[in-house]
Formats: C-alpha cells, structure tokens, sequence
C-alpha cells in the first residue's frame, strides 16, 4: 500500500526535528564535560560557568526529546488530532530554562561587580586553554544555531526553533566567558561582569519570547490579519460560493484543522453543496501547507453577504 503524501511529510518532519534535537544534545554533552574540566583545572570561574551552563542545556534538550517522541504519537479517542501541541509545551520547557539561566547570568555578573567594589577582584592567572576552548564553543555555537534554525523553518516546529535560540544564547554566553578570560588575563576584571550582565539581559529576552510564542499557541492565539485575507479569498473565488461568513483555524503543533462557513445559492440541492463543499476542501488541502482537516459548513447566503470575521483562532 503506498504511502500517503501526508504520511511522508509527517515522517521528513519528525525526522528533521529528532536530528536537531539530538544533534545538539551530544554537541551539548561533549561541551559540558570539556568546558567544566578545562575550567577547573585552568582557573577559569567564566568558562567553568559556561560549562554548568551547558550541563543545564543537556537537561533540558533530554527533556525537550521526551516530549517530541510522546508528539509523534497516534491520534486517538482522547486526542482526535495527535499530540503535536506537546511540541509546543517542550518550547515552554525550553523558554523556562532559558529565563532561568538567564537570571543566573545575571545574578553572577551582580556578584562580580560587588566584589570589584569591595576591592576582592584582581587579574587572574587563567590558563590560556580556556580561552580557546571558548572561542571553540562560539564557532561550534553558531554552525549549530544556522542548522537549527533553518532545521525550525523547514519544520515549523516550535521547540526546534526554541533550541536555535538557545543555541545563539550559548554562543553569546561563550563570547562573554572569552571576554572574561582575555580581560583576566589583561587585568581588566571589570570587562567580566559587564559582558555577562549584557548577555544576562540578551537571554532573558529571549526566554520571554519563547514563553510569549509557546503560550500562544497552546492557548490559541489569531492568525495574522494577512494569512485570513488570504483564506477569504480563495474561498470566496470557489464556484458556487456567494459570501464567505466565517473562517477559524486551530493549531496543533505545525498542523491546521479549519473551520469555514460559507453562504450559498438557497435553491440548490443538496448534492450540489456538497459539491461546493468538497471543492473548497480540495482547494484549501492544495493551497495550505500543514492542513490536517477541514470543516465546511454551508447554508443560504444573506441578501448582503457579511464581510469574513476577523478574529481567527489558531496559531
């Protein structure tokens, strides 16, 4: 029996997404176990925190697989559209550490800038490893922030494109432990707290946005105002269809399921609407990518057909 192009599709993104999760994973792991020994045995507090940081990424990105593994489940009675809106909650996991190791950042380049007033702080006496094996980290940072990201676009998969940014987080984070060391090494201990208090501020930034987006679309947010005149449109170019009343959208995970109400010649038969019916579902299925169903309703269109609502619920 051949495969279904829905089938395929699903399958292509499932597989794009679990090799960007575990792709970081082990770049993660490799990185936490080089960047905390390096940082102890080199004297060096920024890149030892950069490691417990990537300790805290490879928690999450584990966190992050379980979740997208339950995703790939089946629909069934309880959830008759799957489980991708799991996705979504594995992005919230993500935003949640982010802000997390964000506040911790920030907390740590408060506690560097009291001890430079208390006059406790001083040059000091780091190997020069540490200082390549943050800049390593940057280089490998950003390869893996380009793969990801374009990884999320192909996919439109929440949590892929949460761990893109924190993939730019880390190799922020990497280049304010650089900046560390070098400014330690050079007696400039005030650079320290003023690079990871900047870098502080950026990840917080990005841990809301995460949280923002993710929020959105396990609560049910609008389709953008351009996306709806775009629907109403096709719709209402569908032979046989006088007004187009309604269009909703319910997002789960990357898929749509849509809700549409149209208004139609009253004299017609029934088997006629259902004729109109099944081409707008045809159109709609050809048109919209990630559409998991459609629901047409049809009845006699008013005198004065009524302009589409504007308030879409959906991604």
């Amino acid at each position: 029996m051949p495969i279904s192009p829905h089938a395929l599709q699903t399958q292509a993104r499932e597989r794009n997404s679990l090799l960007a999760v575990d792709l970081g994973l082990l770049a993660n792991f490799a990185l936490a176990v080089v960047k905390t020994l390096v940082g102890v045995l080199g004297n060096s507090q920024a890149l030892l925190a950069d490691g417990i940081n990537s300790v805290s990424d490879v928690v999450y990105y584990v966190v992050v697989r379980v979740f997208m593994v339950f995703a790939r489940q089946p629909a069934d009675d309880d959830h008759p559209f799957g489980h991708e809106r799991l996705e979504s909650i594995g992005a919230l996991v993500v935003g949640s550490f982010v802000v997390a190791t964000g506040v911790a950042v920030l907390l740590d380049a408060a506690h560097g800038c009291v001890t430079l007033l208390l006059g406790e702080a001083g040059a000091g006496d780091v190997a020069p490893l540490a200082l390549w094996v943050a800049l390593g980290t940057i280089g490998m940072k950003a390869g893996l922030f380009l793969f990801t990201r374009r990884i999320s676009r192909i996919t439109s998969n929440p949590a892929v494109a949460a761990l893109a940014l924190d993939h730019r987080n880390d190799m922020l984070a990497s280049g304010a432990a650089a900046l560390g060391i070098l400014a330690s090494r050079m007696g400039w201990a005030w650079a320290d707290p003023l690079a990871g208090a900047l870098v502080a501020l950026v990840i917080l930034r990005t841990g809301v946005g995460i949280l923002r987006e993710s929020s959105a679309d396990l609560m049910g947010g609008q389709l953008g105002q351009d996306i709806h005149g775009r629907l109403a449109g096709w719709l209402a170019a569908v032979p046989g269809v006088l007004a187009v009343e309604e269009v909703r959208a319910h997002s789960f995970g990357p898929w749509l399921v849509l809700e549409v109400t149209v208004g139609v010649d009253g004299a017609i038969s029934v088997a006629q609407g259902d004729a109109i019916a099944d081409a707008i579902e045809g159109m709609l299925f050809e048109r919209v990518e990630f559409l998991r169903a459609v629901h047409v309703h049809y009845h006699p269109a008013r005198r004065q057909p009524a302009a589409p609502t504007a308030a879409v619920p959906g991604r």
